[in-house]
């Protein structure tokens, strides 16, 4: 599978997305709004020239649309600003580790025991990690139960944009139907450094003012054995960038 490649495709997206609405470029609220109506079959028209409003062509959501699907295809959904934490997935690993240690009064940790951050992984070991990230973020995407087999054949389409091979499209298909278990998904991590990551790419998708969304966090964080401390550190971080 090519999970890595998909991951920092993802990730630069995020840190367009976080860029453009830090200097006020796009408006990442109208564009998800927008994207959101038209899955809810309020567009008009088919194709990568219609169904637009205001011209606006979904695709051009962060870039290829696959982030965007994850945090606005919910109907009904109202994004707010907290709910847009693209920062959080562009930095996911390094921003991970700075909330342990902060957490810890910010001491520096052992990178042996802790594992490293996504970014600093070798080839192997990043294609787990992006694995394990990648599920966190659909099986956060469908905490609330709003994707429905239309939208799931949607973002699937995205990924495959994005560059999936065959077996990592047929793996994105698998967490798309698989049963939402956050004991599950958190015995994927393979370190505490990927618990973290993997709570924080959730933080990032989720709505946490969604009480099914928020529920599923409390389940994730207890599943992943994070400590209040921790956890708040890591919502923290999401918000702040």
């Amino acid at each position: 599978m090519n999970a890595q490649m998909i991951l920092k495709q993802l990730m630069k997206q995020a840190g367009s997305g976080s860029g453009s609405r830090s200097s006020g470029g796009n408006d990442l609220k109208g564009m998800v709004d927008s994207l959101s109506s038209q899955l809810s079959g309020s567009g008009s028209g088919s194709g990568k020239s219609g169904g637009q409003s205001g011209g606006f062509d979904p695709k051009q959501l962060l870039g290829g649309g696959a982030l965007g699907m994850l945090v606005g295809s919910k109907r009904g959904r109202q994004m707010g600003g907290k709910a847009l934490k693209y920062g959080a997935i562009a930095g996911v690993g390094m921003l991970a580790w700075k909330a342990w240690q902060n957490s810890r009064g910010g001491s520096g940790g052992d990178e042996t025991r802790e594992g490293k951050p996504v970014e600093q992984l070798e080839a192997n070991q990043q294609e787990e990690r992006s694995l394990e990230l990648l599920q966190a973020m659909i099986m956060a995407a469908r905490a609330d139960g709003h994707i429905d087999g239309q939208e799931r054949a949607m973002l699937a389409e995205q990924i495959d944009e994005l560059g999936a091979d065959d077996e990592l499209h047929q793996w994105v298909e698998q967490q798309l139907q698989a049963p939402l278990d956050a004991e599950a998904l958190a015995q994927q991590a393979d370190s505490p450094q990927a618990a973290r990551e993997m709570y924080l790419v959730s933080v990032a998708i989720i709505d946490d003012q969604n009480a099914m969304e928020r529920a599923w966090l409390d389940q994730l964080a207890t599943a992943l054995n994070l400590d209040d401390a921790l956890k708040q550190e890591l919502e923290q971080q999401a918000v702040a960038s």
